[in-house]
């Protein structure tokens, strides 16, 4: 068997499109710069027009003097369609001032006479490839950021470096014993190949980080990474939103939009809340993802894309489909590997590792610096279920450190449903562990449960000082210290 071929590094080098009528003029400037770049050329607007449809060009050189139409025109023709593409224009002396009157309009880079010296040639064709690569680096970047959470908006994300580092399996905070250690693993894996991944979960256990950290450990990591919430979208605005739409096509389009298919094309797209999509959208979208190309609304052409998908849902997808309220096909499509984020409740060990890092964060933000937590604000957090995950851990921190007048953030600063638990809370039991309240069993394990609530909610307003608590709750210390062991509280107050 032969050896698989090597990639060819010169299919990495930037693309640029020469166009001009003279044979020799083409030859001469394909010359100059094929060792560096990769090169098509074209001897009129209407190939030129062929080849921008059908790849993607970095720089174009175009002559001013050409038949039927002038290199100013044309150009101002590639700036409406091809906006990234850099544009330069080559003429000679009696031309100048056409042209220095039409470069606004066109968006010229820049001005070469003829006849144009080999060195200067080579230098602004990499000068403007290279302001091209920066460019779509910042489009790309400023497209993530503003269909990211108002959460990963505040990273200060400014290149790709710094994205792959705020964006990689470590930035889901765990620690050493936590069940999504394996979840990365498994993912870390997947993100190496261009399979389609479905990540399930409850809300705000961290999905979406997940799915980023799988974009920058993927090939793909140098295109856009792009979002959309599919549950907060009429099927309509979800339609034009992923798929783009053409002036006119409805009331209200005023300008082409280009859909986030067509902006993340060789990235990844995340589909969050997948399941809460309808079934005439879910014919649309399966159409895009067997098809590999979207029709904008009102457009007469489909536009091929290549997109990796990793879609989320906080549903049961396989139960919805076995009701009919999710698509088979649709579901086999995405779920080309599945994913199951588990919930904070389940990951206790990783509850204080994430609160440390929510409060450095929430006191960099808020302005707060050298921010720590009270002594007996651990046993609280570990105490409780957090249904909301994450996110409701991130709003209690943020609020405890924004109620904290000095440095300590006590238990006290957290909301009531919190410092004292609700009929969803964790107990502790006689082994140190964390249950829910039950809500079955005896009349005596039920009084238990209530018991071991009141007398935890009583040591945590009285600050764990046991003499206080024993006046209030009518025992004495030693039956008090008695209840504290037999409901696993006892020694809590001094963690």
């Amino acid at each position: 068997m032969s050896p698989p071929a090597l990639p060819d590094p010169h299919d990495s080098l930037p693309l640029v499109l020469v166009v001009d009528d003279e044979a020799r003029s083409l030859d001469s400037i394909r010359r100059n710069l094929e060792e560096d770049f990769r090169i098509l050329t074209a001897s009129s607007a209407e190939v030129a027009r062929d080849l921008l449809e059908r790849h993607e060009v970095s720089v174009i050189l175009c002559d001013q003097r050409m038949p039927g139409t002038s290199g100013v025109k044309f150009l101002k023709e590639v700036r409406e369609l091809w906006p990234d593409t850099v544009r330069i224009i080559i003429s000679g002396y009696t031309d100048s001032q056409d042209i220095i009157a039409g470069i606004n309009d066109a968006g010229i880079y820049q001005y070469l006479l003829k006849p144009w010296v080999p060195e200067h040639l080579l230098s602004t064709v990499f000068k403007a490839a290279e302001a091209r690569s920066l460019q779509i680096q910042t489009q790309r970047l400023n497209l993530e950021l503003r269909t990211s959470t108002p959460v990963l908006r505040k990273r200060g994300i400014a290149s790709l470096a710094s994205a792959r580092a705020a964006f990689d399996f470590d930035s889901l905070v765990r620690s050493s014993e936590s069940p999504l250690n394996g979840v990365c693993e498994i993912a870390a894996r997947i993100a190496r190949y261009d399979l389609s991944v479905l990540v399930t979960g409850e809300s705000g256990t961290g999905k979406e980080l997940l799915a980023r950290a799988m974009h920058y450990a993927s090939p793909r990591c140098e295109r856009a990474f792009v979002m959309e919430n599919c549950a907060a979208l009429t099927d309509t605005l979800l339609e034009s939103e992923l798929f783009g739409h053409k002036r006119g096509s409805f009331t209200g389009a005023f300008e082409d939009h280009q859909g986030l298919f067509q902006r993340a094309d060789g990235g990844t797209i995340f589909l969050d809340e997948i399941g809460d999509t309808s079934p005439a959208f879910q014919v649309k979208l399966l159409r895009v993802l067997q098809e590999g190309e979207v029709r904008p609304v009102g457009a007469s052409r489909p536009v091929l894309v290549n997109v990796r998908v990793i879609a989320a849902t906080h549903r049961d997808l396989e139960a919805d489909m076995h009701q009919g309220r999710f698509r088979e096909d649709l579901y086999y499509r995405i779920a080309g590997s599945t994913l199951c984020v588990p919930p904070l409740r389940e990951r206790s060990a990783d509850i204080l590792p994430i609160a440390d890092m929510l409060l450095s964060r929430a006191a960099q933000e808020l302005g707060r610096p050298e921010v720590r937590f009270a002594s007996d604000v651990q046993a609280n957090l570990l105490a409780y279920a957090w249904p909301g995950n994450i996110r409701e851990l991130r709003n209690e921190i943020y609020r405890a450190v924004a109620l904290s007048d000095g440095q300590v953030v006590s238990a006290s600063a957290f909301s009531p449903r919190v410092l004292y638990g609700h009929p969803g809370m964790r107990t502790p039991s006689a082994d140190g562990r964390h249950n829910a309240v039950p809500q079955s069993g005896s009349l005596q394990e039920r009084l238990d449960a209530v018991e071991a609530v009141i007398l935890r909610q009583t040591m945590l307003r009285l600050h764990w000082n046991k003499t206080h608590a024993a006046k209030e709750l009518g025992l004495s210390r030693v039956g008090l210290r008695q209840k504290l062991v037999r409901f696993g509280l006892e020694g809590q107050g001094d963690a």
